[in-house]
């Protein structure tokens, strides 16, 4: 995009509102929200949601969706897993993707896409603007915003500032994910049963443990929707399980039906999520059933997702896998066939970036809290 489009002094101001709200919001949620806010002052849209997600699945952890889209989000979540369209998520980052518009992608022709045809164009509306909320080569979230379909599609000048504050938002989303601490009043221990949730194909409950129910109220209580409706995170690795198991069902990534949502609230910071189908599990109808496990994250689990918060790079990585199995600088050395002295080298990177000035930090902080 061309830079003469988008005001120098416009582009500073928007980026300053989007990290003074980063470092003010009390949650997660609550920053999604007041940003939709934020950039409405920058750019004109109808309706909007912002989601975070799994950077290792892109599987949403959590959304946040004005009203007018709130009745369509469960479609639009379907359509991203089930159904082969234009500009989904995954393609967008895959493929390198900063920013797409519905009209760009379908050079003027909305009908093009089912997605429009199907969900967009019943509920009112036109345009779509897809943004991938990246930061350092990781996707932490997805900005979609919507406008009427009596209003102009969004324009250079709209793509091109959004396209420049993304990696502002991508970071606070990322940053969101870090450190939490859990809030005393409600706690879930680690040693408790894991949570089990039976579903239909059409993500009707069945059947559930008073485990899944404690984890499912404290996500709805996240998302601020009520107990009729399912949180974003467990319809995706539903949807994903169905993508990937089901005859005719269009499915462009091999990601399992996983993911590890920050669960700040609880006692323990991180839950994981993992949704299969099961054998012989169908309704009287021939339908599929689904089953979703609640677990507290293992450190197992938990390091790769480290990784990518603290954008460590591959050796370093390899480096921490290590240091948490407790070799020492020597042992390390010999391991990675490297001396001693570029193994400090690469200690120090790896404690400025995670924040820490020990091994005995570095490994409470990645590993050690999630046990």
């Amino acid at each position: 995009m061309n830079a003469q489009y988008t005001p120098l002094a416009q582009l500073k101001d928007a980026r300053q509102q989007i990290i003074r709200l980063g470092e003010t919001a009390p949650s997660s949620q609550a920053y999604k929200h007041t940003l939709i806010d934020r950039l409405r002052t920058q750019v004109s849209f109808d309706a909007a949601c912002c989601t975070s997600v799994d950077p290792h699945t892109l599987l949403s952890t959590g959304a946040f969706t004005e009203s007018g889209v709130g009745d369509i989000h469960y479609k639009l979540l379907e359509y991203e897993y089930l159904h082969n369209d234009v500009m989904k998520y995954d393609q967008l980052v895959r493929e390198g993707q900063s920013i797409a518009s519905l009209n760009g992608a379908t050079e003027g022709e909305p009908g093009r896409s089912a997605r429009y045809r199907d969900v967009l164009q019943p509920a009112g509306f036109g345009d779509e603007l897809r943004v991938p909320l990246m930061y350092k080569g990781s996707c932490w979230g997805f900005l979609t915003l919507f406008r009427h379909h009596t209003k102009p599609v969004f324009s250079e000048e709209d793509q091109q500032l959004l396209e420049a504050l993304a990696p502002s938002i991508a970071y606070h989303l990322r940053q969101a994910s870090v450190g939490l601490s859990p809030d005393p009043g409600i706690i879930m221990e680690n040693d408790m049963e894991p949570g089990v949730l039976v579903l239909s194909g059409k993500l009707e409950p069945i059947a559930s443990n008073p485990t899944a129910d404690q984890w499912l109220n404290l996500l709805r209580q996240q998302e601020g929707i009520d107990e009729s409706s399912l949180p974003a995170p467990v319809r995706a690795v539903c949807f994903r399980a169905l993508s990937t198991a089901l005859p005719g069902a269009f499915t462009t990534s091999a990601s399992p039906a996983k993911l590890c949502i920050p669960a700040a609230d609880a006692g323990t910071p991180w839950v994981t999520l993992r949704a299969t189908l099961l054998q012989g599990g169908q309704g009287t109808n021939g339908e599929h059933q689904l089953a979703v496990w609640f677990e507290p994250a293992k450190a197992s689990e938990m390091l790769p997702l480290m990784a990518e918060m603290y954008a460590w790079s591959e050796r370093e990585r390899q480096i921490v896998r290590l240091i948490v199995q407790g070799l020492s600088t020597r042992e390390l050395a010999s391991a990675l066939h490297i001396s001693a002295y570029t193994v400090q080298d690469h200690l120090k990177a790896i404690f400025l970036k995670t924040d820490v000035s020990s091994r005995r930090e570095l490994v409470w902080k990645v590993y050690s809290r999630f046990n």
